[in-house]
């Protein structure tokens, strides 16, 4: 874990202005999640709408985050991080000040939401360039675990609705955001090995690697159940068992934070015991956990525990894939950032939406989750199979790290 040559061979204000930086900005990226039950009530929103409202922010993310890889290789990780939180800040106060009355207007504001998802690829590679390869897991685990900020979102999202009417909430969440810029500009330092900015081609060139398609996937599965689930659960506990929006609140709270908990433990994890044993172990655990709570568990505290484990599996996923990357692409690790970060968020868009539909169609949430849960077994039998590979080629001649 945290020892004193880790916070020698590093930057520690970089690492944290990073973490504090992602944390906001997930904070907001999933805040409709939270507030979607007043949300949908005002805006009278089928259970459809309810899903492709918390899960377009996703979707959005996952796009600029491939826009947000490309930035970070050709203008540093500092400036690209800035931008973004500037239209960011500027989004939410312009949907206060205006006012959201309809689909379409809550669709829009959550495109801008999605520049927050994009924070992704801007803090990992920002704190990732400051340390060596043997302590890759740890240190994007700790900038990952800003992914702690969809806990904020729903611990206090719903009871500040409650009060202050949930488009007010919007306007609330702008003044974190700016403290969290001023600490960005203050600490946070673009390491002096920055690799040289790449052509277009050579950006598409990494997807040339058959590994890199493997990376995504993987991600698409462990952060698409994290990102999905944290922006769904809310609305799923109020439909399913009645729970009132803030105590629905609550409920999320608590198994987004065991999610968020875990990421720097999975980092640090894999760190150990080698990120491909770590993240096999992490798809056994989400699988069961998905397929379980599919069955709709007669009581609302039974299903946010088997909710609880499966976080806990997908958050220490995360980390265990974030352990694994930088050592394959290492100079690619801006575009790869973005583009794994990207099926991530393109993962939770399809699980909050496949969720909202399936509740739509089938008076069910069962088939959204069973499906996900068929992802989660379909990336442990790709891991399976090129685990081997993996370790006899790349992962044989990175020294100390291990896979």
């Amino acid at each position: 874990m945290i020892n004193k040559e880790f916070l020698k061979a590093g930057h520690t204000p970089t690492l944290f202005a990073a973490f504090f930086y992602f944390d906001m900005a997930f904070m907001v990226w999933v805040v409709l999640g939270p507030l979607g039950v007043q949300a949908a009530a005002e805006l009278q929103l089928d259970a459809a709408q309810k899903g492709l409202m918390v899960a377009v922010p996703l979707l959005a993310g996952a796009v600029l985050r491939v826009v947000n890889g490309v930035l970070v290789d050709r203008i540093g990780p500092k400036t690209t991080g800035l931008i973004g939180q500037v239209i960011v800040i500027a989004g939410l106060l312009t949907a206060w000040f205006v006012g959201i009355h309809s689909f379409t207007q809550v669709v829009l504001l959550g495109i801008i939401l999605g520049v927050a998802g994009a924070s992704f690829a801007v803090a990992l590679p920002l704190a990732s360039r400051w340390y060596p390869p043997q302590y890759q897991g740890i240190a994007l685990g700790i900038a990952g675990a800003g992914n702690s900020g969809t806990v904020f979102a729903a611990l206090f999202a719903p009871g500040l609705a409650a009060i202050f009417g949930w488009t007010n909430v919007l306007g609330l969440a702008a003044i974190p955001l700016g403290v969290a810029l001023v600490v960005y500009i203050l600490a946070a330092k673009d390491s002096p090995n920055q690799p040289p900015p790449k052509t277009f081609l050579e950006y598409l060139a990494v997807l040339r690697e058959g590994d890199a398609w493997w990376f995504m996937f993987f991600y698409a599965v462990s952060f698409g159940g994290f990102s999905g689930l944290a922006s769904s659960l809310t609305i799923y506990f109020n439909s399913e068992y009645g729970l009132s929006p803030v105590t629905a609140g609550y409920f999320t709270a608590a198994a987004v934070f065991a999610g968020s908990l875990v990421r720097p433990v999975g980092g640090a994890l894999a760190d150990r015991i080698g990120g491909i044993r770590a993240l096999s172990i992490m798809y056994v655990v989400a699988a069961v956990a998905l397929a379980v709570v599919s069955l709709r568990l007669p009581q609302a505290w039974m299903a946010l525990v088997v909710f609880i484990i499966g976080m806990l599996a997908l958050g220490m996923g995360n980390g265990s894939v974030f352990q694994l990357v930088p050592q394959r692409f290492r100079r690619e690790i801006g575009v790869m950032t973005g583009l794994v970060g990207m099926t991530g968020g393109i993962g939770g868009f399809y699980l909050a939406s496949s969720l909202g539909y399936s509740k739509q169609l089938t008076g069910s949430y069962q088939i959204g989750f069973l499906v996900f849960a068929s992802l989660a077994a379909l990336a442990l039998l790709g891991l399976t199979g090129i685990k081997s590979r993996w370790r006899t080629t790349w992962g044989a001649s990175l020294g100390l790290a291990r896979i």
